[in-house]
């Protein structure tokens, strides 16, 4: 069997700095000829984009994805909700756990798996502003200690 290529299209990266993210799952996402046109120019903006489950089905809301330039007559509202391609027992599942408090699920990527467009879809859970400063001081002790085993290497 071939290997699928997996092309990144937009990535969220606000969704990791405001949450945990404790598990992910990949879905397909139903679109339109025009929004696959304009993905393929990248014009997409996942930031504050969330995911929500209505009569049995999932959609993902306030995913931008902007007008194509030559598309006229046929492009779409670029907020409209998009149907996520799940099986029903997954739906279900993410819905139950989603129920609990403190639980969302955040759209963290977009990307092209072959020729389809799939979505990768955090099960997540808020941070509080003292768990924001604990990661920033981490990433800064981090860069502080690779900066001094660089400077260490070099002077061996």
């Amino acid at each position: 069997m071939a290997e699928k290529k997996v092309r990144e299209i937009a990535y969220n990266r606000k969704a990791r700095h405001d949450y945990f993210v404790e598990d992910t799952y990949e879905a397909g996402i139903a679109l339109f000829g025009t929004e696959v046109k304009s993905l393929r120019a990248g014009t997409v903006n996942l930031k504050d984009s969330y995911c929500t489950v209505k009569d049995g089905e999932m959609y993902a809301c306030n995913v931008h994805i902007s007008p194509y330039e030559k598309g006229n007559i046929f492009n779409r509202d670029p907020l409209r909700e998009k149907k996520l391609l799940l099986h029903k027992k997954e739906i279900l599942k993410l819905f139950g756990l989603v129920s609990r408090d403190g639980y969302s699920l955040i759209p963290l990527s977009l990307y092209f798996s072959g020729d389809r467009v799939k979505i990768e879809i955090g099960l997540c859970r808020g941070k509080h502003n003292y768990d924001k400063r604990d990661d920033m001081a981490r990433r800064d002790s981090d860069r502080v200690i690779e900066r001094a085993m660089k400077e260490r290497w070099r002077a061996e």
